[in-house]
């Protein structure tokens, strides 16, 4: 009599105890945010009206920023590829991508498929994932966004301005091309002919580029000409908006690396209006790229459990019309605007609105900092990133990061601590916080710190070493024999990616 009340007792504590658990993992990744980064390419520090602008409003970053956390002492790396190794892998560049600049088409190095990206980190937790626009880190097809965790990808593998002169890759909209000729301003070497050569470790340069090709996945899908660039922010944003409608009720991470805004610049037709020029233009056109981005989320009432960062791969260029302001120095350098770049953390509910930190962030956090607000497990490698999602909720009111190293290629150039930053081979010492443009050396006046910072570059030489690459570097990815994916006259190599063909 007693024995089936027992057993129905057990089947229901056993159906009770799969039922609690179903609906936890339902609840918690309910709970789980989505996370999207938006990665503009050369963006100045002062080239949007959050951080000082007087000629580019920017209404939806004026407003991101009122709803969420401005950066102000966010920290890159010099150029392209480096900072968005950094991003990636929550890293130091040189330690996952040791390459002395940046990687050119058909190089045969890349980011090593072993290294664990804020894309695998996600997807291993569940996470729907795509890559959208510039990649940079690796054009063979060991190196592409696909075989780094990414479920799909759709751009350009590298910059805007590796391609041909015929077709608009070495100038803004309207201008005339470059002529043929000595290097030097508006002339470069005539464009090579005939058959493409081999690629080498950090790729093909000058004239010897290939047309730039237009990537779906793995695959070549056209041949990108001038005309083709005035539609890439367009219809980057128009694949992020469906990607985040198709995916609202599930966790997903978007990185979108915009083209824009780096040279040459191609702003849409409708954003072609302003006196302000070309490049101002393309900001205008990113500002609103952020709002339908935005405005998407809102709609698919998935804004209080979406993290957005907006951020530039590196500072502005200054010969392309950028503004620092009020730092010094332009896109690859390691002075301040060099380096140091325009950032917004945005999620309502968890992130306070209108607020603005100046503690040391970076890319290299990005990766910890998620892991911690998704609850995916971080790497089990060593990391260079901290987590700053104390920093940004608000728990805490200091960032764990009191020290940075500025490498710029494969040199250690200058060190930061706390506020003190020493630029080592001019032997240079700044107050940041009283001198943020870096404009009085006070070496003589501190020598205690100048030793003191020389001494925390020279423990680099324990890990990533300071000119050579120290035991800390991990090795690079390598292919044998790289190829352009693209042909001179736009065929795709079958020994690349996809199947040969004639593109338009």
């Amino acid at each position: 009599m007693y024995q089936p009340i027992l057993v129905r007792l057990a089947i229901g504590a056993i159906v009770a105890s799969f039922l609690g658990s179903f609906v936890s993992e339902i609840l918690a990744e309910e709970s789980r945010p989505n996370v999207i980064i938006i990665n503009i390419d050369d963006l100045g520090y002062a080239d949007i009206g959050p951080f000082g602008s007087k000629k580019n409003p920017t209404p939806a970053l004026t407003k991101m920023a009122a709803e969420g956390m401005k950066l102000t002492s966010h920290y890159a790396a010099p150029v392209c590829s480096p900072s968005r190794a950094a991003l990636l892998t929550g890293c130091y560049p040189k330690r996952v991508l040791s390459i002395p600049h940046v990687l050119f088409p058909s190089a045969g190095s890349g980011l090593h498929p072993d290294e664990v990206t804020i894309a695998d980190m996600l997807k291993a937790s569940g996470y729907k994932t795509a890559c959208l626009g510039k990649w940079h880190v690796g054009d063979q097809a060991e190196f592409l966004p696909t075989k780094q965790g990414f479920d799909s990808y759709y751009g350009i593998p590298y910059s805007n301005d590796m391609g041909t002169a015929t077709d608009g890759s070495k100038s803004n909209f309207g201008a005339p091309l470059p002529m043929p000729g000595a290097k030097g301003k508006g002339k470069q070497p005539a464009q090579a002919t005939g058959e493409l050569p081999l690629g080498s470790p950090t790729g093909l340069t000058g004239n010897m580029q290939p047309p730039l090709p237009l990537l779906e996945n793995d695959k070549v899908v056209a041949r990108v000409r001038g005309e083709d660039q005035v539609n890439l922010t367009r219809d980057y944003t128009k694949r992020a908006v469906n990607f985040i409608r198709e995916n609202k009720d599930q966790p997903f991470f978007l990185y979108f690396a915009h083209t824009a805004v780096h040279f040459p610049m191609y702003p849409s037709k409708e954003f072609r209006t302003s006196d302000r020029g070309t490049l101002d233009d393309w900001v205008d056109e990113v500002d609103a790229s952020v709002g339908e981005v935005l405005a998407a989320l809102a709609e698919m009432k998935i804004d209080e459990k979406t993290l957005v960062i907006f951020t530039s791969d590196n500072g502005g260029s200054l010969p392309h019309g950028s503004d620092n302001t009020p730092l010094k120095g332009s896109k690859g350098l390691t002075w301040e605007g060099g380096i140091r770049v325009p950032t917004i953390a945005r999620w309502p509910g968890t992130i306070k609105g209108g607020t603005s930190t100046s503690a040391i962030t970076g890319m290299i956090d990005l990766l910890p900092t998620i892991a911690a607000a998704t609850g995916a497990k971080l790497p089990e490698r060593k990391l260079d990133g901290l987590n700053q999602l104390p920093l940004l909720n608000g728990t805490a009111k200091e960032s764990p990061r009191r020290e940075f190293f500025y490498f710029r290629g494969l040199e250690l150039d200058a060190v930061r601590r706390d506020n003190w930053k020493l630029h080592l081979a001019k032997g240079e010492l700044y107050d940041l916080e009283s001198d943020i443009g870096e404009s009085k050396n006070v070496a003589a006046d501190h020598p205690e710190i100048v030793k003191s910072l020389t001494e925390l570059a020279a423990t680099a030489d324990n890990d990533l070493g300071q000119k050579g690459i120290g035991p800390g570097v991990r090795p690079l990815g390598t292919v044998e024999a790289p190829r352009p994916l693209i042909g001179r006259d736009g065929t795709v190599r079958a020994d690349a990616v996809g199947d040969a063909k004639i593109l338009p």
